[in-house]
């Protein structure tokens, strides 16, 4: 449990008072209480409000609200304000302020424009972090640290230069390992001194689309900007801890954002929390897909969905409108894949800037007469009857997807084989599949444990970390099922080529040797050719993007490639090694073949969906105390009968026994409690 001090799904999200006059305040906490909102996530941009300058502090404003939302209600979730530095600041102290990469230094505006390395900006957040701990830590509506806000951006500022340098000093102890490392003789490179490293950004090393001359420069820089980001977490993390150790604290997670290696900042996060901003055509499996990845950030415990909007977002090309049922519904496949909290951005939507219109709990009209706000109090009514019941619950997997930030930077930093190649899309294809078979599924870090586990699947494995081949192999040898794919093993987490045939330190598991890797053009496609029938696997399939010319090394060839110089060689192999089997799949192919592929790796090790449910019909289950609650979300337009057999269960919304043929709606969501 998160806290306490609520012991059901939080419910309500981010407040802005400080916008409004305070005449409207009166009326937002009635109409909070008509929608259920018990925790408003305050103080998220007022830094400027709360410092006018560098020594005098006024959380006045912060304490009076603080006190209105806990006296009608509705809990705190308090915010550092660091998100934003003060103008002041950014006109007096000029080391706050980003430099950009194509080499501009920014001035002030927009927001998370500071410096992660900036002395300025590291002493200020540090201390109003502290001064709001210490003014807060006794009050008792306050339930939870949010720091900051969506950390994120590159800095290419001459703090960063310095800091950088010092971290690879700390890195690599000398500078002719980093030179080995990074192999600096290419292109003539050597350094001699460590401040002759500069950032790789649009003046040295790189160009726009993540494209650079030095991988190992970039990759490592990644690192560092990561990293940096993170100890500014910290430092404010620590700072609060003093005065409220048995508060948590957490910020806001961004799913599969690009900048940071979230498994490196889990360890640091209290709770995971993060933003969930869908567009009305992102496949619902992809979704699905991020709330499993956040929920392994920290080994299965539940997290917070920090932010979603109620209806309308602001910043895509086209902002459509959440249809009826479709905000519940999303929610609760939130809450589905391990979500104890249901929290919006905006509880009242803002009457000017860049997000006057983000969706909002209480619209622009000001009344609870909205389709949105009728919606909304719905949930809220719902989440009240769930209470405590699905907190602490846990998703119980017995297949997981590898997922690997610094793998991904180093994939798309690779000059070649192909712009096509994107490796989130490589590893949402193998979800989707598994998603559309209804097989629950985790989403796993490198150092993630995988004793738990039947079947680990890695695609793009393009970095092998030290000791993680090792891993595989006692995993396979004791029994476990791994597959891997295409672009497997090439190098080292330095992005050095493993010398003596890819897939380098996997050819032991996998059985095979890849020779050439070839790139297909966009609509080029080769196929797949079972080359006899095993379950589900049958007749031919179609493959693109690449294709890994490969030679069996031992493995059994399952399929070979149907057209092209290599016609008749390996495409698809499985290695027995030890009691497991190691599966190879030299190319991108079609959701068919992932299906029937993975039906039978299932099969073979008895995994099974928890409910056989019709096509667009979303089932998860989480398990607490022994007791399975069963998730059945329609995302389809139109009603579907699902047939949950002999089974004794309880619908948790409607408080009915229920068995047999049971109908659910467009849109429709039921909660099954299984006796």
């Amino acid at each position: 449990m998160i806290n306490e001090k609520l012991p059901k799904i939080w419910y309500g999200g981010d407040y802005n008072p400080e916008q409004w006059d305070k005449k409207i305040w009166d009326e937002d906490v009635r109409m909070f209480r008509l929608a259920g909102i018990d925790v408003a996530t305050v103080n998220v941009f007022s830094w400027a409000l709360n410092q006018p300058d560098e020594n005098t502090y006024d959380f006045s404003w912060l304490d009076e609200v603080i006190d209105k939302l806990y006296n009608n209600g509705t809990y705190v979730c308090l915010a550092t304000s660091t998100a934003a530095h003060p103008a002041w600041m950014a006109k007096r102290h000029p080391d706050v302020l980003r430099v950009d990469f194509e080499g501009r230094k920014r001035a002030f505006g927009m927001r998370h424009n500071s410096c992660p390395n900036s002395p300025t900006y590291r002493k200020y957040a540090s201390l109003i972090a502290s001064k709001l701990a210490e003014r807060y830590k006794d009050h008792p509506g306050v339930l939870i640290w949010h720091v900051s806000n969506e950390y994120g951006g590159y800095c290419y500022c001459d703090n960063c230069a310095q800091a950088f340098q010092e971290w690879l000093r700390k890195r690599y102890g000398s500078l002719e390992k980093l030179n080995t490392v990074w192999n600096t003789r290419f292109w003539g490179h050597t350094f001699y001194d460590w401040d002759e490293i500069v950032p790789p950004n649009a003046l040295s090393e790189e160009w726009a689309g993540d494209t650079t001359c030095f991988q190992g420069i970039s990759l490592d820089y990644r690192r560092f900007q990561s990293n940096s980001l993170l100890e500014c977490y910290r430092m404010e993390y620590d700072a609060i801890k003093v005065h409220t150790p048995h508060l948590p604290i957490t910020t806001n997670l961004m799913g599969t954002y690009k900048e940071l290696d979230y498994f490196k900042w889990a360890p640091y996060l209290d709770v995971i929390s993060w933003d969930n901003y869908p567009a009305l055509d992102t496949p619902y499996s992809l979704t699905a897909m991020v709330h499993d990845l956040m929920r392994g950030l920290k080994n299965g415990q539940p997290f917070m969905l920090m932010e979603q909007t109620p209806s309308q977002q602001n910043w895509q090309a086209y902002n459509s409108l959440k249809r009826p049922g479709v905000m519940r519904l999303w929610s609760y496949q939130a809450i589905a894949r391990g979500a104890d909290t249901i929290l919006f951005f905006q509880l009242r939507r803002s009457v000017g800037a860049c997000e006057k219109y983000h969706g909002a709990v209480i619209e622009h009209v000001g009344h609870e007469n909205t389709r949105v706000f009728r919606e909304c109090a719905e949930l809220g009514r719902e989440l009240q009857i769930l209470a405590d019941q699905l907190l602490d619950s846990r998703v119980e997997a017995k297949v997981a997807i590898v997922y690997d930030w610094e793998n991904r930077w180093a994939t798309e930093l690779s000059s070649g084989p192909s712009v096509g190649l994107n490796y989130v899309d490589e590893v949402h294809k193998y979800y989707d599949a598994l998603y559309k078979l209804g097989i629950q599924t985790d989403m796993i870090g490198v150092e993630t444990d995988l004793a738990k586990y039947d079947i680990v699947i890695a695609p793009v494995l393009y970095m092998v970390k030290p000791g993680y081949a090792k891993k595989i192999e006692a995993f396979v040898s004791h029994g476990g099922t791994f597959l891997t794919t295409f672009f497997s093993g090439i190098v080292n987490e330095n992005d050095i080529v493993t010398l003596g045939g890819y897939p380098g330190e996997l050819r032991s598991v996998l059985g095979i040797w890849a020779e050439e890797v070839d790139a297909l053009f966009p609509g080029a496609t080769n196929q797949i050719v079972i080359k006899q029938h095993q379950g589900a696997l049958q007749g031919t399939y179609s493959c693109e993007l690449l294709c890994d010319v490969i030679h069996s090394e031992g493995a059994e060839i399952i399929a070979e490639y149907g057209s092209d110089f290599y016609k008749g060689m390996p495409v698809v192999t499985a290695n027995r090694f030890g009691s497991g089997k190691a599966w190879y799949v030299a190319s991108s192919p079609d959701a068919k073949f992932l299906s029937d592929l993975l039906l039978n790796l299932c099969i073979e090790k008895n995994i099974l969906p928890p409910l056989e449910v019709p096509t667009g019909v979303e089932v998860s289950r989480r398990v607490k105390a022994g007791v399975s609650y069963l998730f059945l979300l329609n995302h389809n337009d139109h009603d579907v009968k699902i047939d949950i057999g002999n089974k004794q269960a309880v619908d948790l919304l409607n408080k009915v026994n229920v068995a047999g043929s049971m109908e659910l709606s467009a849109k429709g969501v039921t909660i099954i409690q299984l006796k």
